[in-house]
């Protein structure tokens, strides 16, 4: 083993070691690099997860810029420190009434709150039954639970009744852990159908939220509203950086104990400088938009549904008048992953993402290129996400000219 002559590893060999693990990565096509984004570029921005445009509003904004006048630019401390503010507090309470929860935390990021609860309530003597494509937070928190582990196929309810019957009176607790809209296909399961199953098996119910927050629910809270399952739901977690066009997440539960467990034990939130009251008071604001705009949701389901349909016309279909989803282009039956669905997250299936990304960028459209390890070897992915500003003609005008890549 290469080593200094104290027989310690020295900074060059560690450099050398990742410089080859980056060098391998390079090789496939697959390294990451960081670009910065230009606040006045032009592009029709369809990457970013903002479905509400909620960052942009006027009165959004306006709450953001009071909040940092009264409160200062940070929290300055933990929150269990100074840095939990009456901001904090009033956006918790919001939270609390849209979702129909009786009690919760505010977290830094969405990666730190499922980080936390998945590594903090699971333990060892504990099953975690996890769709197979959970987000990378939710495995990352799991891994370190010291629970057992084990995945049902994606959105396969029916493997997830086989994997309960099987393993009923083994664990001390059973968690069925999923997220309600996946980040990556844009597709959800049927959350009713998962509430019969617990109701039948008693399991732990995790639900994570992040990406229908504004866009589901008549009041817009979510799947969970819209399927009427909330008081089953034991413990669901959402996003304030998405459909709220703020930062930060948080956790909402039935259990106080849960809570009182989560501050006591919980790094990700004892120990970091707390979210910025102004990030609390532009999610609170977005909020009681989101909850004065009942008719929008289902404007927004029928912009996705006929988007879909758009880029089922294929090239030099007639866009303007979206045929049957169900009806692919032969030539793009192979490349595109067109789902019936009404959700704000429109996948893609290309060859060279990233590529086809540039393709469009040069277009004057922005789309998310999705490569592994994000997502399965052999599954990349163009990444669309709808938002409500788009227009008829935006929707047409990007169908085509996805359409022209993937012939």
């Amino acid at each position: 083993m290469a080593g200094g002559a104290d027989g310690l590893s020295s900074p060059a060999a560690l450099s050398a070691r990742l410089g080859r693990e980056l060098d391998e990565r390079r090789s496939q096509g697959l390294e990451r690099t960081l670009h910065a984004r230009a606040a006045d570029e032009s592009l029709l921005d369809l990457a970013n997860n903002d479905y509400l445009r909620l960052s942009q509003h006027p009165a959004v904004k306006a709450a953001a810029i009071a909040a940092t006048q009264r409160w200062g630019c940070s929290s300055a401390a933990s929150p269990l420190i100074s840095g939990y503010t009456e901001a904090h507090e009033a956006l918790l309470a919001e939270l609390l009434a849209w979702c129909g929860f009786s009690c919760g935390l505010v977290w830094n990021t969405g990666f730190a709150a499922n980080a936390a609860v998945l590594s903090g309530l699971p333990r060892r003597g504990d099953l975690v039954l996890a769709d197979r494509l959970i987000h990378n937070s939710m495995i990352h928190g799991l891994l370190a639970s010291g629970a057992r582990l084990q995945r049902y196929r994606h959105l396969d309810l029916d493997h997830l009744a086989e994997l309960l019957a099987q393993t009923a009176g083994q664990y001390e607790t059973v968690f069925v852990v999923s997220e309600t809209v996946y980040s990556m296909d844009g597709d959800y399961p049927d959350l009713r159908a998962m509430a019969a199953l617990k109701a039948r098996h008693g399991f732990f119910w995790i639900l994570d939220e992040a990406h229908a927050l504004g866009w589901y629910g008549a009041g817009g809270s979510g799947l969970i509203e819209a399927a009427g399952v909330a008081d089953q739901v034991d413990l669901m977690v959402g996003t304030l950086g998405k459909g709220l066009g703020s930062m930060g997440a948080f956790t909402l539960f039935h259990d106080e104990v849960m809570r009182r467990h989560l501050i006591n034990h919980a790094g990700e939130f004892i120990y970091s400088t707390y979210l910025p009251p102004s990030c609390a008071a532009a999610a609170h604001k977005a909020v009681e938009l989101i909850r004065q705009q009942p008719a929008e949701r289902p404007r927004l389901h029928a912009m996705s549904r006929d988007f879909r349909k758009m880029l089922a016309a294929g090239p030099g279909g007639d866009t303007s008048v979206p045929p049957c989803a169900e009806t692919l282009s032969a030539a793009c039956v192979d490349a595109q992953l067109v789902t019936c669905a009404d959700s704000p997250i429109v996948p893609v299936r290309v060859d060279d993402p990233v590529a086809a990304a540039a393709a469009l960028r040069g277009e004057g459209i922005r789309v998310g290129a999705i490569r592994p390890p994000t997502v399965p070897a052999g599954e990349g992915r163009l990444r669309i996400s709808l938002n409500a500003s788009l227009s008829e003609s935006d929707l047409r005008r990007v169908a085509s000219a996805v359409n022209a890549v993937c012939s």
